[in-house]
Protein backbone atom coordinates (compact mmCIF):
# COMPACT_ATOMS: atom_id res chain seq x y z
CA UNK A 1 0.00 0.00 0.00
CA UNK A 2 1.15 3.40 -0.24
CA UNK A 3 1.62 5.59 2.61
CA UNK A 4 2.41 9.32 2.91
CA UNK A 5 3.01 9.77 6.44
CA UNK A 6 3.32 7.55 10.15
CA UNK A 7 3.13 9.24 13.22
CA UNK A 8 2.59 9.39 16.79
CA UNK A 9 1.14 12.78 17.78
CA UNK A 10 -2.35 14.05 20.38
CA UNK A 11 -5.63 13.28 18.27
CA UNK A 12 -7.18 16.74 17.91
CA UNK A 13 -10.81 16.10 16.67
CA UNK A 14 -13.57 13.97 17.61
CA UNK A 15 -14.46 12.47 20.83
CA UNK A 16 -11.20 11.19 21.17
CA UNK A 17 -9.30 14.82 20.94
CA UNK A 18 -6.84 14.86 23.85
CA UNK A 19 -5.60 11.65 23.43
CA UNK A 20 -2.32 10.03 22.51
CA UNK A 21 -2.80 8.28 18.94
CA UNK A 22 -0.70 7.35 15.79
CA UNK A 23 -1.68 8.35 12.59
CA UNK A 24 -1.44 6.32 9.61
CA UNK A 25 -1.61 8.81 6.60
CA UNK A 26 -2.28 6.80 3.23
CA UNK A 27 -1.97 8.28 -0.24
CA UNK A 28 -4.47 9.59 -2.46
CA UNK A 29 -7.93 10.95 -2.56
CA UNK A 30 -11.05 10.57 -4.70
CA UNK A 31 -12.02 14.51 -3.39
CA UNK A 32 -10.66 17.73 -4.01
CA UNK A 33 -12.52 19.84 -1.45
CA UNK A 34 -11.81 23.36 -1.50
CA UNK A 35 -9.94 24.00 1.73
CA UNK A 36 -8.27 20.89 1.75
CA UNK A 37 -5.28 20.79 4.33
CA UNK A 38 -3.45 17.88 2.95
CA UNK A 39 -3.00 18.09 -0.63
CA UNK A 40 0.27 16.75 -0.11
CA UNK A 41 -1.30 12.93 -0.12
CA UNK A 42 -2.77 12.98 -2.93
CA UNK A 43 0.09 11.62 -5.22
CA UNK A 44 3.61 10.51 -4.39
CA UNK A 45 3.69 8.38 -0.90
CA UNK A 46 6.08 5.55 0.04
CA UNK A 47 5.23 1.74 -0.67
CA UNK A 48 4.87 -0.27 2.19
CA UNK A 49 3.89 -3.44 2.86
CA UNK A 50 1.57 -4.29 5.75
CA UNK A 51 3.52 -5.95 7.90
CA UNK A 52 5.80 -2.74 7.68
CA UNK A 53 3.07 -0.58 8.46
CA UNK A 54 2.22 -2.41 11.67
CA UNK A 55 5.45 -2.85 12.84
CA UNK A 56 5.93 0.80 12.96
CA UNK A 57 2.63 1.37 14.59
CA UNK A 58 3.76 -0.74 17.30
CA UNK A 59 7.52 0.27 17.68
CA UNK A 60 5.11 3.91 19.27
CA UNK A 61 3.21 1.94 21.88
CA UNK A 62 -0.10 3.87 21.44
CA UNK A 63 -2.93 1.75 21.66
CA UNK A 64 -4.85 4.15 19.73
CA UNK A 65 -4.47 4.48 16.05
CA UNK A 66 -6.11 6.29 13.26
CA UNK A 67 -6.03 5.48 9.59
CA UNK A 68 -6.62 8.69 7.68
CA UNK A 69 -5.43 10.59 4.11
CA UNK A 70 -6.45 11.99 1.79
CA UNK A 71 -9.38 9.47 1.60
CA UNK A 72 -7.69 5.70 3.31
CA UNK A 73 -10.99 4.00 1.95
CA UNK A 74 -9.37 4.17 -1.67
CA UNK A 75 -6.57 1.80 -1.02
CA UNK A 76 -8.29 -1.46 -0.91
CA UNK A 77 -5.53 -2.61 1.34
CA UNK A 78 -6.74 0.08 3.54
CA UNK A 79 -9.27 -2.48 4.86
CA UNK A 80 -7.06 -5.83 5.69
CA UNK A 81 -4.23 -3.14 7.69
CA UNK A 82 -8.06 -2.15 9.53
CA UNK A 83 -8.73 -6.09 10.42
CA UNK A 84 -5.01 -6.95 11.56
CA UNK A 85 -5.05 -3.43 13.51
CA UNK A 86 -7.87 -4.36 15.60
CA UNK A 87 -7.24 -8.60 15.34
CA UNK A 88 -3.39 -6.65 17.38
CA UNK A 89 -5.94 -5.25 20.12
CA UNK A 90 -5.74 -1.59 18.27
CA UNK A 91 -8.25 0.69 18.88
CA UNK A 92 -8.74 1.79 15.27
CA UNK A 93 -10.37 4.97 13.90
CA UNK A 94 -11.17 5.49 10.50
CA UNK A 95 -11.47 9.46 9.46
CA UNK A 96 -13.40 8.94 5.74
CA UNK A 97 -15.18 10.80 3.65
CA UNK A 98 -18.14 9.09 3.49
CA UNK A 99 -17.84 8.97 -0.15
CA UNK A 100 -16.85 5.01 -0.24
CA UNK A 101 -18.93 2.22 1.02
CA UNK A 102 -17.89 2.00 4.56
CA UNK A 103 -19.42 -1.58 4.98
CA UNK A 104 -16.36 -3.28 3.97
CA UNK A 105 -15.30 -1.79 7.08
CA UNK A 106 -13.87 -4.39 10.41
CA UNK A 107 -17.18 -3.77 12.67
CA UNK A 108 -14.56 -3.46 15.59
CA UNK A 109 -13.38 -0.32 13.57
CA UNK A 110 -14.74 3.48 14.94
CA UNK A 111 -15.77 5.30 11.67
CA UNK A 112 -15.34 8.89 11.66
CA UNK A 113 -17.84 10.26 8.71
CA UNK A 114 -16.76 13.59 7.08
CA UNK A 115 -19.81 14.89 5.48
CA UNK A 116 -19.39 17.22 3.28
CA UNK A 117 -21.33 20.57 3.45
CA UNK A 118 -21.67 22.21 -0.30
CA UNK A 119 -18.68 24.88 1.01
CA UNK A 120 -16.58 21.76 0.42
CA UNK A 121 -17.54 21.45 -3.54
CA UNK A 122 -17.59 17.91 -2.35
CA UNK A 123 -21.64 17.56 -1.51
CA UNK A 124 -22.54 15.67 -4.58
CA UNK A 125 -20.18 12.83 -3.59
CA UNK A 126 -21.25 12.00 -0.06
CA UNK A 127 -22.92 8.62 -0.08
CA UNK A 128 -25.87 8.66 2.02
CA UNK A 129 -26.56 4.84 2.26
CA UNK A 130 -23.02 5.07 5.00
CA UNK A 131 -25.65 6.71 7.45
CA UNK A 132 -27.31 3.64 7.72
CA UNK A 133 -24.30 1.94 8.51
CA UNK A 134 -23.42 3.58 11.44
CA UNK A 135 -22.87 1.92 14.78
CA UNK A 136 -23.35 3.55 18.22
CA UNK A 137 -19.40 4.18 18.24
CA UNK A 138 -19.10 6.05 15.07
CA UNK A 139 -19.04 9.50 14.90
CA UNK A 140 -20.11 12.46 12.45
CA UNK A 141 -18.34 15.32 11.38
CA UNK A 142 -19.69 18.65 9.41
CA UNK A 143 -16.51 20.99 7.98
CA UNK A 144 -18.59 24.73 8.18
CA UNK A 145 -17.76 27.54 6.32
CA UNK A 146 -20.17 29.61 6.51
CA UNK A 147 -23.54 30.23 7.86
CA UNK A 148 -25.17 27.97 4.65
CA UNK A 149 -23.08 25.29 5.12
CA UNK A 150 -23.86 25.43 9.15
CA UNK A 151 -27.74 25.87 8.25
CA UNK A 152 -27.54 22.62 5.66
CA UNK A 153 -25.80 20.64 8.61
CA UNK A 154 -28.66 21.58 11.06
CA UNK A 155 -30.77 19.86 8.06
CA UNK A 156 -29.14 17.10 7.95
CA UNK A 157 -29.10 16.53 11.35
CA UNK A 158 -32.56 16.49 11.39
CA UNK A 159 -33.22 14.51 8.02
CA UNK A 160 -31.17 11.79 9.16
CA UNK A 161 -32.38 11.55 12.87
CA UNK A 162 -29.20 12.34 14.55
CA UNK A 163 -30.60 14.74 17.04
CA UNK A 164 -30.80 11.99 19.64
CA UNK A 165 -27.08 11.27 19.26
CA UNK A 166 -24.30 12.63 21.14
CA UNK A 167 -22.97 15.75 19.27
CA UNK A 168 -19.77 17.93 19.28
CA UNK A 169 -19.47 21.17 17.64
CA UNK A 170 -15.80 22.76 17.58
CA UNK A 171 -14.93 25.93 15.46
CA UNK A 172 -11.52 26.75 14.42
CA UNK A 173 -10.12 29.92 13.64
CA UNK A 174 -7.50 30.04 10.76
CA UNK A 175 -5.66 26.91 12.19
CA UNK A 176 -5.34 24.55 15.17
CA UNK A 177 -3.45 27.32 17.36
CA UNK A 178 -6.06 29.40 17.77
CA UNK A 179 -8.56 26.63 18.50
CA UNK A 180 -11.67 27.09 20.72
CA UNK A 181 -14.05 25.07 22.23
CA UNK A 182 -16.65 24.82 24.84
CA UNK A 183 -18.54 22.13 26.60
CA UNK A 184 -21.93 22.62 28.45
CA UNK A 185 -23.83 19.90 29.33
CA UNK A 186 -27.68 20.40 28.88
CA UNK A 187 -30.95 18.16 29.40
CA UNK A 188 -32.18 19.27 25.10
CA UNK A 189 -30.60 18.29 22.88
CA UNK A 190 -31.20 19.36 19.33
CA UNK A 191 -32.07 23.04 20.28
CA UNK A 192 -28.55 23.66 21.68
CA UNK A 193 -26.67 22.61 18.71
CA UNK A 194 -28.90 25.10 17.03
CA UNK A 195 -28.30 27.92 19.71
CA UNK A 196 -24.90 27.82 19.76
CA UNK A 197 -22.02 25.72 17.56
CA UNK A 198 -19.67 25.76 19.90
CA UNK A 199 -21.67 23.63 22.58
CA UNK A 200 -21.40 20.45 23.55
CA UNK A 201 -24.62 17.88 24.42
CA UNK A 202 -24.23 14.39 25.50
CA UNK A 203 -27.18 11.55 25.26
CA UNK A 204 -27.01 7.87 26.25
CA UNK A 205 -25.90 7.17 22.29
CA UNK A 206 -21.84 7.83 21.87
CA UNK A 207 -22.18 8.25 18.11
CA UNK A 208 -21.25 12.44 17.76
CA UNK A 209 -21.60 14.88 15.36
CA UNK A 210 -18.52 17.65 15.11
CA UNK A 211 -19.52 20.40 13.56
CA UNK A 212 -15.95 22.40 12.54
CA UNK A 213 -14.69 25.15 10.77
CA UNK A 214 -11.67 25.95 9.80
CA UNK A 215 -12.46 29.53 9.35
CA UNK A 216 -14.31 32.49 11.70
CA UNK A 217 -17.99 31.66 11.44
CA UNK A 218 -20.11 34.59 10.63
CA UNK A 219 -22.74 33.44 13.06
Amino acid sequence: MRITEIFHSIQGESSHAGRPCVFVRLTGCNLRCRWCDSEYTFTGGEKKSLDDVIAQVKSYGTRLVEITGGEPLAQQEAFELIRRLCDDGFEVLIETSGSIDITPVDKRAKIILDVKCPGSGEVAKNRWENIDELRPHDEVKFVIADRNDYEWAKQVIDDKKLERQEQTCQSERDGPQHKQRRTSRQATRRSAVAANPTHVVDSEVSLSCDIVSRFEPDF
